[in-house]
């Protein structure tokens, strides 16, 4: 697959990502499965990691102003 950002190709591999889920709350997730450009920042999350980014989000009940949880398939 392509980058549509520089049309380098994508390689997969895990990374970690933050998600801002409110004004002063944000969640980094550990070791999430993406497709990442070889050549400029540019990465893709199929649709089942982020289904699976969605479903913990969901079950976290914040009021943390950060907070750290890995993904586990």
């Amino acid at each position: 697959m392509k980058c549509t950002n520089c049309g380098s190709d994508l390689e997969a591999t895990n990374t970690d990502l933050p998600f801002k889920v409110a004004e002063s709350s944000t969640v980094i997730i550990k070791e999430v499965p993406v497709l990442q450009c070889l050549r400029c920042p540019q990465y893709l999350i199929a649709n089942e990691a982020l289904a699976r980014v969605d479903e913990i989000l969901e079950r976290l009940v914040g009021g943390t102003e950060l907070e750290v949880v890995r993904y586990v398939a």
